[in-house]
Formats: structure tokens, sequence, C-alpha cells
């Protein structure tokens, strides 16, 4: 079976090097569009406070939050925690990152059935992903001298399923955020052409970080899956 974890390592070691290059577009883009100063001088909390409000939420908290590309919605104390990059700067790719944060928020408000999903599955992922890779690896080991090696295997293996769920249920949340966050920055005027244009343009690049997060969790899962199923006697 040692020989048999080379495979793993390959599909780890290419995920983590399209995840880098796609990460390391995504600061490009972001870097690139934070020069591109907004015509109405807003900040993005600003554009956070007038989306939420235009959607009709009052009691969601715009909050800076240390660090870069920190950003996220907490639906448990309801709070956008924008990084300081987006919290206090007037450019498109704070605004696109803003709004974005915002569009959670609505779907929160409006009971968005995907979010809803997600929310539900976060405290078992929170243990899976900690747990599913060490009972995988044990079982497959055990496997060897022990038959019941495998059920161990397939109780990692089922562990870490939640957890490749989770990235997939990820995508339409994130891909819904940024649809919401785009046609209000459009329909509220919020953007010149140009910079509306570079809002989309970096929230595209975003959301593939999530693509081939689910990518390589699936790929992951499906070698595991062979290893141990390819095992039985």
């Amino acid at each position: 079976m040692i020989s048999g974890y080379m495979g793993y390592y390959i599909i780890v070691g290419a995920i983590a090097l399209i995840s880098s290059l796609v990460s390391s577009r995504l600061k490009s883009k972001f870097n690139h569009y934070s020069k591109l100063y907004l015509k109405n001088g807003m900040s993005g909390a600003e554009i956070a406070q007038k989306m939420l409000h235009d959607n009709g939420i009052y009691d969601v908290q715009v909050v800076s939050t240390p660090g870069m590309l920190t950003d996220h919605y907490n639906p448990r104390n309801k709070t956008v925690n924008l990084s300081e990059g987006v919290y206090n700067q007037r450019n498109a790719a704070a605004a696109a990152v803003a709004a974005h944060e915002c569009g959670h928020a609505v779907q929160h408000a409006t009971a968005y059935s995907w979010l809803t999903m997600r929310s539900k599955l976060v405290p078992v992922v929170s243990i899976s992903s900690k747990m599913s890779m060490w009972v995988i690896m044990g079982g497959v080991a055990l496997m060897a001298t022990m038959q019941m090696g495998q059920t161990i295997a397939l109780i990692g293996l089922a562990l870490y399923a939640t957890s490749t769920l989770f990235s997939f249920i990820t995508l339409p949340v994130e891909y819904d955020a940024s649809k919401r966050a785009l046609v209000w920055l459009k329909n509220a005027n919020m953007l010149t052409s140009e910079e509306q244009a570079g809002a989309k343009d970096s929230l595209k690049w975003a959301a593939r970080t999530y693509v081939v997060a689910a990518l390589g969790s699936l790929a992951t899962l499906l070698y595991f899956a062979l290893q141990i199923l390819g095992r039985r006697e």
C-alpha cells in the first residue's frame, strides 16, 4: 500500500499546483482592480451597507476584519466581515467583494435553499474534515491484517464524502452570491461600465478557487474509493 499512496501524492500535488495558480491569478486580479478607483467615491463598507438596506436588511452589521481576502459573511451573528483592503478602499475590487458578501446576507434573509443546506452541514464537516483522512489511512493499513480494516476505511471514506458534498454545495452558494452582487451593482447604478466589468472579472476568479477545491476533493474521494474497494477479497 506504500506504493499505492503515490497516486494520492500525485493528486494532492496537482491540486496544490492548480490551486496555487488560481489563487495567484485571483490576487493579481484583485491588485489590478484595486487601482480602478470608483467614480462614486464609496468605500467597500459604504457599498455593503447600501446593498443591505436596498434589500431591506437592517439587522446585519458590516465590520472590518484583519488580513487580505479574509472577507466572509457570518450567519450566526449576522455580520458582513470585510478585510481591511475592502472595508476602507474605494475601488472596483472592493466593491465586488463587499457586494458579494452582502449577497450571502441576502441569501440568508431569503432562506436560500443551498445556503440553508450548507449551514446544516457545517457542524458535521468541521469534524469529518479533521478525522476522515486519519480514519481512511488507518483502515487501509489494517486491511492487510484485519478484516475490520476495510470497514474502518469505508467509515473514513463516508466522512470524506461529506466534506466533498459540502464543497460542491458551496459552488451554487458562491455563484449565486456573485450573481446577486453584480445584478445589484448594475441596477443600482453603483459602477461605471468599466468598473462593472472589473467587478465581474474579480468575482469570476474568486469563484474558480471554489471549483478547484471541489474537483480536488472529488478526485481524492474517487482515488481512495478505488483503493479501498479494489482491495476487497
